[in-house]
């Protein structure tokens, strides 16, 4: 591991107070003749190269490497409640056999629970090569240190080159603890995943607040390990015939044990979810008033569609934060998506680029939104709205009149 040191013998006050001034984190601090290194540093180096000569040293240690070849195949996740597995899985496992077939592994899934072996038959009917399950009363309801402690047993016998985890609430408590025990990298909400011929899984994600688009990758660590959000990703087909195996896995029971006790298990009412909308309108910062959004829901009745909306809607308490599409709110994949209003940062388009039709209004041409939109309108909302419930008003009338 990389380290910065500072060698104190070389130091004297007028170095002291150049290389307090030099650093821009403020991470250096003189202390009675003295320079102390805080965390606030980032390893910029600049003290080393505009510092005094020979009072900063950077030290790279040289990094541990790993035997790409003992590891092989990539695995699932199986993210399910009581036994329903979640689409996700079925996402991450199209994606899976695409990164599978460039290297030529397999495609592995570890499903984790009580009673679901009989349920581990469905997986097969998605092209995975070998599902291998932990089927134990004390699996039954998701408890850290047993789901732990079940994922680590499965990749010390397997040894999967690559994971992939759903980022669901249930994925995204798992994953890092996971990642700990083994001393990998975890990227997290990945949008693109891609595979090199040496087995280096390029995870890709929005990074510094969506302004850039990061690759990262852990070439000296195995196994690598990435969270993707439901709807990012596209799920295979349905085989009428299941093709691969299912191995039923066992546990040392000291390693079931929990120190939490689950008392009671209450089901939430069921709820709208934008993530499963086929139809969606999203607004945006054009909206002027929360008293206007009854405009884009008659749009949205007549068109059987759900309302959603960006940040700032969230923030002024017009729609509720469970309807913002984005990096900080939900992904989606609709049939059809119409936005109004909305520019196209890189944190709304990352929810939503994947949508299989776009259609944007947007009274600024050179709108970003317009670079991923199938179809747009350049104008205003105010304009275009009214006339386009009423075009649809008059459509479905002579639909009725027939």
């Amino acid at each position: 591991m990389s380290k910065l040191i500072c060698h104190q013998e070389k130091l004297n006050e007028s170095n002291i107070q150049a290389l307090v001034e030099i650093c821009p984190f403020n991470a250096l601090e003189a202390k009675n003749g003295t320079l102390e290194i805080t965390s606030a540093c980032k390893m910029c180096k600049l003290c080393v190269k505009k510092g005094p000569e020979g009072v900063m040293e950077f030290l790279e240690e040289a990094a541990s490497t790993v035997d790409k070849s003992l590891w092989n195949g990539i695995g699932v996740y199986v993210d399910h409640l009581e036994g329903e597995i979640h689409p996700v899985t079925f996402e991450l496992i199209g994606k899976a056999k695409e990164l599978a077939a460039v290297v030529n592994f397999p495609v592995y899934c570890v499903f984790m629970g009580y009673n679901i072996t009989d349920k581990a038959q469905a997986l097969l009917h998605y092209g995975v090569d070998e599902v291998f399950v932990y089927d134990y009363k004390e699996l039954d309801h998701f408890r850290i240190e047993p789901y732990t402690a079940a994922f680590e047993d499965f990749i010390q016998k397997v040894k999967p080159s690559s994971l992939l985890v759903g980022a669901t609430t249930i994925g995204r408590s798992l994953a890092p603890r996971v990642a700990a025990r083994f001393r990998t990298g975890l990227t997290a909400d990945c949008t693109t995943l891609e595979m090199k011929d040496n087995t280096d899984l390029v995870q890709i994600r929005p990074a510094f607040g969506g302004n850039i688009m990061a690759q990262i990758i852990c070439p000296n660590t195995r196994p690598q390990m990435a969270t993707v959000r439901y709807k990012v990703m596209d799920a295979p087909q349905r085989q009428a015939e299941p093709k691969g195996k299912i191995t039923l896995c066992s546990l040392e029971p000291s390693k079931l044990v929990s120190s939490i006790n689950v008392l009671k298990v209450t089901r939430k009412e069921a709820e709208e979810n934008i993530s499963d909308a086929d139809v969606i309108i999203a607004v945006g910062r054009a909206l002027k008033s929360e008293k206007d959004l009854a405009m884009i829901q008659e749009l949205a009745y007549l068109l059987n569609a759900q309302i959603a909306g960006t940040r700032p809607l969230v923030e002024a308490g017009w729609i509720n934060p469970k309807q913002q599409i984005g990096l900080s709110g939900r992904t989606v994949k609709p049939k059809l998506i119409i936005t109004l209003g909305i520019s196209g940062a890189v944190q709304f388009a990352a929810g939503m680029n994947s949508s299989e039709q776009i259609f944007a209004i947007n009274k600024d041409p050179h709108a970003s939104i317009f670079n991923i939109a199938h179809y747009g309108i350049v104008g205003d909302l105010y304009e275009i709205v009214p006339q386009l419930i009423a075009d649809i008003k008059r459509s479905q009338a002579q639909i009725c009149a027939r």
